[in-house]
C-alpha cells in the first residue's frame, strides 16, 4: 500500500493514497519514476501491464474503500469468499478488452469471469441456456419510445427475439450468443442506456412510480431523484463492487406502488402539514427513511424515524453506501446484505455512522405527526385511468408474464409515437404503461393493443400474476415458473370471479425475484416425489397471506412440496373459500387470510374440495 503519514482521517488518507495512486500509475506509463516510497518510507515497486496495476506483486483492482474494507476483515482472521477474492484480483468494471476478446473469438468467460462480466450487465447462465442475458438499467422503468424501439431491435438481431420486464421496472434480453455480447452493450450505449453494474454486487435498478409526474394522487415526483440516484451511481466507481447487491427504491405517493419497502433503501413521500411543522422541519413534502427490506429473507425495510428533503436523498443513500461498503460481511455472501449488518448493529449504531459521512444533521421527525399518501390501487396498473392533465390518459397494457416479443414492441412505441406522448413506463408487475393518451384516441389506443396480440384489460387473476425467468432461463430455478403461472391464471379464469385482483407470485428459487411472500398467493418452486417410484416432478411450497405498503407481512405457509399441476386446482380451493366465508366482497383476500388462522383456512379449503363439482 501507498504510505500516507500518521495525523490525519480515514477520509484523508483514503483520498492521498487514491491521488498518489494515480499519480504513480500516469507517471509509470510514461517510464517517470514514481512517486509513493519517497520521504524516507521503504519503496513501493508499482507495474503497469495490460491486465491493470500492481504493488509490490499484488494487484490493485479495487478503490481504496473497498480495499481497505477487505484489508480489515483480513487482518481481523476473516476469509474473504470467492467473490470478494476474485474482485481483489480484477477490477471488473475494467474488463471491456477481456470481453472483447471473448465476443471475438466466440467464447463464454469462465471460472470467476462468469460472475465479474455481471457488472457489466452480460449473465451467462448455463446451464439453463448456454447463453448471456443481459440486464438493462433503466432508472425508474421510464425511457423513451425510440429507446424502446431500439432494445426490441437489438433484441431481433442478437438475442431471442423478445424481451422480458421484470420486477424491478427493467427489461431483460436473454438467448445472446458468445459473440452478441459485446454488441448489445455497445448498441444499448449509443440509444442511451447504460446498463453498467445492472448485475453482480451493486446497486440495482433504482426504481420509482412508474406514474410520476401524471398520477393525480402523487405527493412529489419520483423518477427524477430516481435519475439523480441512477447518474451519480454510475458516475461513482468506488459505489460498484459492494458486499453485496443493493436496492434503493423512491415512492411518491402514487396509484402504483414502487414497493419501496422491499428494498435496501426505501424513501417513502409523506407530507408535514402546516401544524405539525417545526422551525427545523417546516411544512412540505419530504421522505421518511427505511433500511434493510429484503423479503426473500423475511423481512421489510424498517422505518428508522428519519425524514429527509428531497434534496437530502441522494447524499443519504451515498452516506448509507459508504458504511455497508466500510462494514458489510465480506466473508460470507448468505449473510452480506445490509440486512444482516443491521441486525448485528441495530439501527442507532448503523445512523451513527451514516451520520459520520453527511455535512448536514439527519432529520428525526416522528410518523405520527406525518400525513401520508391514500393507498396504492391494485387496479391501477392495468387498463385506462386518467392523468392529471386534463384530457390525458395512460393504459397499462396486460403482458403475459412480462414477456414481449420485438414486433409487439415495435407496435408499441407505434402507438407511443402516434398517440401518447412518446414514453414506455415499466412497472414493478412486470407490465407497462402507455402515457398521454388523449380521450378522443382512447379506443384507438386500445384497439392497437388488441391487435398486437396483448390486451389492455385483465381478469382479477391475470392482472395480479407476477413470475421469474424460471427453469428455462435460470440456473437456479427449480421449475418452469412463466409456464405455470400461464397454465394457474388460463384454469382460474373460467372458474372463479373476483372483484379485486389477487397478487399470485411464482418464483423459482430462494433468491425470490418474483417476491412470492408478499403476494396474496405465493409459490416458491420444488422437487417434489411422487408416485411408488419416488419420481421427481417441479413443484411448489405454497404461502398465502402477504402484502406490502398498508397491508404489508410475510406471507405463511399453506402447503408443501405440491406437484404444479395440482397448484391450480389447490389455488382455486384457496379462492372459492375465500369468496364463500368473507364477510363482505369489501373485504380482501389479505384481510380474509389474517382473520382466520391457517388451519382453519385448511379445514375450510378442504370442505370446499368436497363440495366443488367433479
Amino acid at each position: 500500500m501507498i504510505n500516507v503519514p500518521s495525523g490525519f482521517t480515514d477520509e484523508q488518507k483514503n483520498y492521498l493514497q487514491g491521488f498518489m495512486m494515480g499519480a504513480d500509475v500516469s507517471r509509470a506509463v510514461r517510464n517517470l519514476p514514481i512517486l509513493s516510497g519517497q520521504g524516507g518510507t521503504a519503496a513501493t515497486a508499482l507495474t503497469i501491464g495490460r491486465t491493470g496495476a500492481e504493488v509490490d506483486g499484488q494487484p490493485i483492482a479495487l478503490e481504496p474503500i473497498h480495499r481497505q474494507a477487505q484489508d480489515r476483515t483480513i487482518s481481523a482472521g476473516g476469509k474473504l469468499c470467492g467473490e470478494e477474492q476474485a474482485k481483489r484480483n480484477k477490477n471488473p468494471l475494467d474488463m471491456w478488452n477481456e470481453m472483447c476478446e471473448h465476443a471475438a473469438s466466440s467464447r463464454f468467460p469462465k471460472g470467476t469471469d462468469v460472475f465479474l462480466f455481471k457488472f457489466q450487465g452480460l449473465f451467462h447462465v448455463a446451464p439453463a441456456q448456454d447463453a448471456y442475458m443481459c440486464r438493462l438499467r433503466i432508472p425508474g422503468g421510464i425511457l423513451r419510445a425510440d429507446q424502446f424501439r431500439g432494445v426490441a431491435e437489438l433484441a431481433r438481431q442478437h438475442a431471442g427475439g423478445y424481451a422480458d420486464v421484470t420486477t424491478r421496472a427493467n427489461l431483460q434480453l436473454r438467448e445472446i450468443g458468445p459473440a452478441d455480447g459485446v454488441p448489445v452493450l455497445m448498441g444499448l450505449h449509443d440509444l442511451g442506456i447504460i446498463n453498467r453494474g445492472s448485475g453482480g454486487d451493486n446497486v440495482r435498478n433504482v426504481t420509482a412510480n412508474p406514474t410520476s409526474g401524471i398520477d393525480p394522487q402523487e405527493l412529489i415526483e419520483t423518477l427524477p431523484l430516481a435519475k439523480q440516484m441512477h447518474h451519480f451511481i454510475l458516475n461513482h466507481r468506488e459505489l460498484s463492487g459492494l458486499p453485496r447487491k443493493f436496492n434503493i427504491a423512491f415512492d411518491g405517493g402514487s396509484r402504483i406502488s414502487s414497493l419501496e419497502d422491499s428494498n435496501d433503501v426505501g424513501f417513502t413521500a409523506v407530507r408535514i402539514t402546516d401544524d405539525k411543522g417545526t422551525e427545523e422541519t417546516p411544512a412540505g413534502i419530504y421522505f421518511r427513511l427505511a433500511l434493510g427490506g429484503i423479503t426473500g429473507h423475511l423481512d421489510f425495510a424498517r422505518d428508522t424515524g428519519i425524514l429527509c428533503s428531497p434534496e437530502e436523498c441522494v447524499a443519504v443513500a451515498d452516506a448509507i453506501l459508504r458504511v455497508f461498503i466500510a462494514h458489510g460481511d465480506r466473508t460470507d455472501r448468505k449473510k452480506a446484505r445490509l440486512k444482516y449488518l443491521l441486525d448485528d448493529w441495530g439501527f442507532e449504531k448503523f445512523l451513527a455512522h451514516v451520520q459520520e459521512e453527511l455535512s448536514f444533521p439527519l432529520r428525526r421527525f416522528s410518523l405520527a405527526d406525518c400525513e401520508q399518501a391514500p393507498a396504492s390501487d391494485r387496479f391501477a396498473h392495468i387498463g385506462v385511468h386518467p392523468q392529471k392533465q386534463p384530457g390525458l390518459n395512460y393504459v397499462g397494457v396486460v403482458l403475459p408474464v412480462g414477456r414481449l416479443t420485438s414486433e409487439q414492441m415495435e407496435g408499441l412505441s407505434d402507438l407511443s409515437e402516434r398517440y401518447g406522448d412518446r414514453t414506455i413506463r415499466l412497472t414493478v408487475w412486470q407490465n407497462l404503461l402507455l402515457s398521454g393518451v388523449a380521450d378522443e384516441h382512447v379506443q384507438t389506443v386500445q384497439q392497437g393493443i388488441e391487435a398486437l396480440g396483448l390486451d389492455w384489460q385483465a381478469s382479477s387473476v391475470r392482472s395480479g400474476l407476477v413470475a421469474c425467468t424460471g427453469n428455462a432461463g435460470c440456473k437456479f430455478a427449480g421449475a418452469d415458473t412463466k409456464g405455470h403461472a400461464l397454465q394457474i391464471a388460463r384454469y382460474l379464469e373460467d372458474r372463479i370471479q373476483l372483484e379485486t385482483p389477487v397478487n399470485i407470485h411464482l418464483t423459482g428459487c430462494h433468491h425470490s425475484c418474483a417476491q412470492h411472500y408478499i403476494g396474496d398467493i405465493g409459490l416458491i418452486a420444488t422437487k417434489v416425489e411422487v408416485g411408488e417410484e419416488d419420481d421427481m416432478v417441479e413443484g411448489y411450497h405454497l404461502f398465502v397471506g402477504g402484502g406490502w405498503g398498508r397491508e404489508q407481512g410475510i406471507a405463511a405457509e399453506f402447503q408443501s412440496s405440491v406437484p404444479h399441476y395440482d397448484c391450480p386446482q389447490l389455488i382455486e380451493r384457496i379462492l372459492r373459500t375465500y369468496l364463500d366465508q368473507r364477510l363482505s366482497p369489501q373485504e380482501t383476500f389479505v384481510q380474509f387470510v389474517r382473520r382466520i388462522s391457517i388451519d382453519e383456512l385448511k379445514r375450510q379449503c378442504n370442505h370446499s374440495l368436497e363440495a366443488m363439482p367433479l
